[in-house]
């Protein structure tokens, strides 16, 4: 996600709230708004798989080889 989309986002929100958008920019927002949020899920996925956790017997254990590489249900 660039700078520039993020800063279109925050312009079509500005417009929507002072005058309205067209379905044109309607369409628009809906979709920068899903690829923000894909983007977000994605960065916080890739922070979560890099954790390492050290047990008690001092062990280091990469949680997201244990737990990231599983399909989800929901």
């Amino acid at each position: 996600m660039t700078d520039e989309k993020i800063a279109r986002i925050n312009e079509l929100y500005k417009k929507s709230k002072s005058e309205g958008l067209s379905e044109e920019e309607k369409k628009e927002q809906t979709l920068l708004r899903q690829e923000f949020v894909a983007s977000v899920k994605s960065n916080l996925r890739s922070q979560l798989n890099n954790i390492d956790m050290v047990n008690e017997d001092g062990s280091v254990e990469n949680l997201g080889k244990k737990y990231g590489n599983k399909t989800r249900t929901s």
